[in-house]
């Protein structure tokens, strides 16, 4: 099986509440103008690739509890390929929910233990791809496997800084960013795991980790380092309904340039427009963007010299 992205990483189920009358508080009732329930998690870097025309597998395993059967349906609804899907007699609910506001966004979340046996292992090694997309901060004797696995047939390692604690004094964490080829983290996870508080100070400490580090700054766009330059790519003007997702989504972006070629800075242009346009509806994947729209946008907002 050939394909030009692998990922690894949950769906969630996002709950999105949009428009609240107030900050939520202990003995409050807050009411949101807006609400929506929607596929996440990997879900939405997935979407947005196949939608770009990339031919992307999702190794994945859904419960027989009703959050999992939701987001499956959505995923072949979607046209998406199960060849990477497993459907597991036992419950995986994987639930976020989104409290949105313009801009930003706060998140409660919980995840049923998962348990990855040989057969997950068998399906992902027997997969072969361009690039082996991590959807979040991993690190262990698993990521290694895959990595000395993947490395060996030229494979780009990418992995999503997803992560809610860690910081750079774990060495586990170190190890996991020098398998990598390239990092992803979001701005606030990229100061929580160096301590720093400036991006570009973010950028050196992490650029001697791995080869290529992008930091997603939402509005203020997105940084990068590789082979000691930095690259600082702003974001483009668009009318922000709902931030969950976008970073999924920019990482969908910025794979996409990748595979067509495109060097670092058109890449993080990619990566930007399509993290923009994703904000435009409730959730990651509502906007339902295009190659052609993303290429549009690029021309109008990025001049080539």
């Amino acid at each position: 099986m050939k394909y030009d992205v692998l990922a690894l990483g949950s769906y969630f189920l996002d709950l999105i509440f949009c428009g609240l009358d107030g900050d939520p508080e202990l003995g409050r009732e807050v009411y949101s103008h807006d609400f929506s329930m929607l596929p996440g998690g990997t879900y939405n870097s997935v979407t947005t690739l196949h939608r770009l025309g990339v031919r992307v597998a999702w190794a994945v395993d859904f419960g027989n509890d009703a959050f999992s059967l939701y987001v499956k349906d959505m995923a072949e609804k979607e046209g998406l390929d199960p060849v990477c899907f497993a459907s597991k007699a036992y419950p995986l609910r994987n639930i976020t929910v989104a409290s949105s506001y313009r801009g930003d966004r706060q998140f409660i979340s919980f995840s049923d233990p998962s348990r990855i046996g040989l057969e997950y292992i068998k399906r992902v090694l027997n997969t072969h791809c361009r690039v082996l997309f991590l959807s979040g901060l991993y690190r262990g004797r698993l990521l290694s496997m895959a990595a000395g696995h993947f490395k060996k047939a030229g494979t780009l390692l990418v992995m999503d800084g997803n992560s809610s604690d860690g910081t750079l004094a774990d060495r586990g964490i170190q190890r996991a960013l020098q398998q990598v080829d390239v990092f992803m983290p979001n701005s606030c996870e990229a100061c929580r795991l160096t301590g720093k508080s400036e991006i570009e100070a973010c950028l050196k400490i992490l650029g001697q980790y791995s080869p290529t580090v992008v930091i997603k700054a939402g509005a203020q766009g997105a940084y990068a380092t590789r082979a000691g330059k930095e690259i600082h790519v702003p974001s483009i003007q668009v009318r922000c309904m709902d931030t969950t997702g976008a970073g999924d989504c920019f990482d969908a972006g910025f794979m996409k340039a990748y595979l067509d070629g495109l060097d670092l800075e058109e890449c993080l242009q990619w990566g930007n427009i399509a993290g923009g346009l994703s904000t435009r509806e409730l959730g990651g994947t509502e906007y339902r963007m295009t190659s052609a729209e993303v290429q549009r946008l690029k021309k109008r907002y990025y001049k080539q010299v």
